[in-house]
């Protein structure tokens, strides 16, 4: 079975804003080579619906940003996966809905995906990490003291023990963590 990594941008007090953060063409190359070695991505309906109201025309834009603009293609290629319960329609190239049973229809996306699965959806993640299902984790951790905002994995039951893999630098003081799960 392939590995599920989640992957997200979070500041110094665990804030998961997406309007928080350093988002320079070093950030959106490191996400888009992240992106390139798995093979889907998969969402919850309200991180999908960010991703899909900007990314798209921005992969269309001769004018955008080279990193951003790379990204935005490298996306709307990928094949891409949404758990929603209340929307079916998803006219985005690539996007299918995730059907039936949450766990067995994750378990099976791993299965059938070679190249594994990145999740970018905090809420969604904070399920899968309840039933186990993540593998790896990409927390690219910004020098910001947002203050406010949702964090990660709030009401989590259990303590997860953590491998640390990697890590990388980036120039602005963005700081790259890779982790995997401990064995056990």
């Amino acid at each position: 079975m392939s590995i599920l990594t989640f992957g997200i941008n979070v500041t110094l007090d665990g804030c998961i804003d997406h309007t928080q953060g350093i988002a320079d063409d070093e950030l959106h190359d490191y996400w888009t080579r992240v992106m390139e070695q798995s093979g889907a991505m998969l969402f919850g309906r309200t991180t999908y619906e960010l991703m899909e109201g900007f990314w798209p025309a921005v992969a269309r834009d001769e004018k955008a940003p080279r990193a951003m603009r790379d990204w935005a293609q490298k996306l709307d290629a990928k094949a891409k996966y949404v758990v929603s319960s209340t929307r079916s329609d998803f006219p985005w190239q690539n996007t299918v809905k995730v059907e039936g049973d949450l766990r067995e229809a994750i378990s099976a996306l791993k299965a059938k995906t070679a190249q594994g699965v990145l999740v970018g959806a905090p809420k969604l993640a904070a399920a899968l990490e309840e039933w186990g299902l993540i593998d790896e984790y990409r927390i690219v951790l910004h020098p910001i003291i947002s203050g406010h905002g949702p964090t990660l994995f709030q009401g989590l039951p259990t303590p997860r023990q953590l491998e640390l893999l990697s890590t990388q630098r980036f120039k602005s003081g963005v700081q790259a963590l890779h982790f995997r799960r401990k064995a056990g």
